[in-house]
């Protein structure tokens, strides 16, 4: 049935996109494939980049070009007429020295000079009487006596392959005496000849110019291109749910690279976050559930025998226990929360770590001996660091409510120690018990994680988490040491401004 049916079906669709002048053939796509590509070229910042780049290169290029190009000619110019105006007053001297006939024989003998200048002598009624200059055309009114101007003018001897043809000069009237008037040039076309050479140079500089640009804009895209759509392939698997990915890098060393690095940091933090997310729901639906069921369960005890006197007293107050323990697990989970945020709820502030250790060990010492343990204290007094009093007194106390539960021993001793080293203050509490092996010992920060022996007595396994954020929120490190029997764990924790060396 779907064999005879499904060109039927998509039929009406490709007739109605050929009405509307839609095209569906392979080759169409194709063509749309490619002109989507040179869309996306032509905005990529590469291409804007380097028509900025061809437009400051060339406007730099024929600007610089046309800069040598016109100081040259006017150098040139300078030199043509102070050649030509050196060479005039000689000849003027040498007529006003020895006569028309002495300044004749002297403009024949140079007209006869391989590449000689232009020379032409004419009487009152402007008949050439001596010179190498066949024709002369020129503007009058821009021949005046003592200043260049431009002429055309013919050889009355060409030079070999002149071949009679009109050349332009630069030339200098001069009026001798006896209305003889003395005409002195010097051909122009190699000068015009070298601004030509100058003009095809620019010309040949803006199209190498705009070929450069255009091959390094391909190379730069091609490239670019390569790497951002890689880069953008990576984040549409992650945003699709693969944490696991990364940005792909070559090792280049670039700012992609870089970029790649940086973003694939982030990314594993955000995997890490993730994990302990998912394992702290788990932790909460799994721990939160007994204690819930536990109420539950005499809650509803309680409804079906309605017991009375001291067994319903003792319900309650087991209920309330159950509540309470509870709440104090919320408690610890937001105190973390805010803590790793760090929120300006708990700004740190120069405070009296050893002050607040023996507040702390003043306070717990009834507690040790009601636990038949023995709380040995030592600390120098006097270290400041930036922190938060109550955030301190809490981590104090877990760490002395866990050592006093778990550190069980026959000597039943905790140490509490603070001693500087540098600039740092060194916290210590370490219990006498049974120990940690080395692999729970890197698992004890987490949150909800307690080994077999704590399971138990009372708790949620935050103690150790609270810990590491308090530490991490004040700068400080969080060790935890085998102590050989026992468990040590030692709190590294910078010293304010004025107390650190």
């Amino acid at each position: 049935m779907s064999e005879t049916t499904a060109p039927e079906a998509t039929a009406p669709r490709r007739a109605d996109r050929a009405a509307r002048g839609g095209d569906t053939s392979p080759s169409s796509d194709g063509r749309r494939a490619k002109s989507l590509r040179r869309a996306r070229l032509v905005r990529t910042t590469a291409f804007k980049l380097t028509i900025v780049y061809l437009l400051v290169f060339g406007g730099l290029a024929l600007g610089l070009i046309a800069y040598i190009s016109n100081t040259t000619k006017d150098i040139i110019d300078r030199q043509l007429e102070s050649a030509i105006e050196g060479e005039t007053v000689e000849l003027d001297n040498e007529y006003r020295r020895a006569g028309l006939f002495r300044l004749m024989r002297i403009v024949e003998q140079r007209s006869m000079r391989p590449d000689a200048n232009l020379y032409l002598i004419t009487d009152f009624s402007g008949n050439p009487i001596a010179g190498n200059v066949a024709e002369l055309l020129y503007d009058p009114s821009k021949a005046t006596p003592g200043a260049a101007f431009p002429v055309l003018y013919t050889r009355l001897v060409p030079s070999e392959g002149a071949e009679g043809r009109t050349h332009r000069a630069l030339a200098r009237l001069s009026v001798l005496g006896g209305n003889y008037r003395l005409l002195v040039g010097r051909d122009v076309e190699d000068r015009i000849e070298f601004s030509g050479i100058i003009s095809r140079a620019i010309r040949g500089a803006m199209v190498v110019v705009a070929v450069l640009a255009l091959l390094s804009w391909a190379f730069i895209s091609r490239v670019v291109l390569r790497k951002v759509d890689a880069i953008a392939g990576s984040t549409r698997q992650i945003v699709a749910g693969d944490l696991s990915r990364r940005l792909p890098t070559d090792g280049s060393g670039d700012e992609f690279d870089r970029l790649a690095a940086g973003v694939n940091t982030m990314l594993d933090e955000i995997e890490r976050l993730h994990a302990g997310l998912q394992e702290v729901s788990q932790n909460i639906a799994h721990d939160l559930k007994t204690p819930l069921t536990r109420v539950r369960n005499r809650l509803d005890e309680m409804m079906r025998s309605a017991p009375e006197g001291e067994e319903r007293e003792a319900m309650l107050a087991a209920t309330v226990e159950e509540c309470d323990q509870l709440i104090r697990t919320f408690d610890a989970l937001l105190t973390i929360a805010r803590v790793e945020s760090h929120t300006t709820a708990v700004a740190l502030e120069p405070t009296d770590l050893s002050a607040v250790v023996a507040d702390m060990a003043e306070f717990y010492e009834p507690a040790a001996e009601d636990a038949g343990m023995s709380l040995v204290t030592k600390f120098a007094p006097g270290l400041r660091i930036p922190g938060e009093p109550t955030l301190l007194r809490t981590m104090i106390a877990n760490l002395l409510d866990n050592a006093m539960k778990y550190g069980t021993s026959p000597t039943n001793v905790v140490d509490l120690t603070l001693a500087r080293e540098g600039d740092w203050a060194v916290l210590t509490v370490r219990d006498h018990g049974q120990g940690v092996g080395d692999r729970d010992r890197a698992r004890l920060t987490d949150r909800f994680v307690r080994m077999d022996a704590a399971r138990s007595k009372p708790g949620a396994g935050l103690g150790l988490s609270m810990v590491k954020a308090i530490v991490g929120h004040h700068g400080g490190q969080l060790a935890l040491q085998d102590a050989a029997p026992g468990l040590a764990v030692r709190i590294t924790l910078p010293l304010a401004g004025a107390d650190a060396r």
